[in-house]
């Protein structure tokens, strides 16, 4: 997330100075950086929840069986 504020920061920059070409390759790249951190986390927040679910079904299997 981190190196998307950079890319930002340095995009404003490159636009302050009248360089669109760089300003837009650079906030480019922040996006992507963005995109990615988003897409880690979301896989992180559904690993979790499967994860969650299979510990449920194994409690109601165990409950079924007892």
């Amino acid at each position: 997330m981190s190196v998307a504020g950079i890319c930002i920061v340095s995009a404003a920059v490159f636009i302050w100075r009248r360089d669109f070409n760089t300003a837009f390759v650079i906030a480019v790249v922040g996006v992507i950086a963005w995109f990615l951190n988003y897409r880690i986390q979301m896989k992180r927040i559904t690993a979790a929840a499967d994860a969650e679910r299979e510990r449920e079904i194994e409690e109601q299997d165990e409950d079924l069986q007892n």
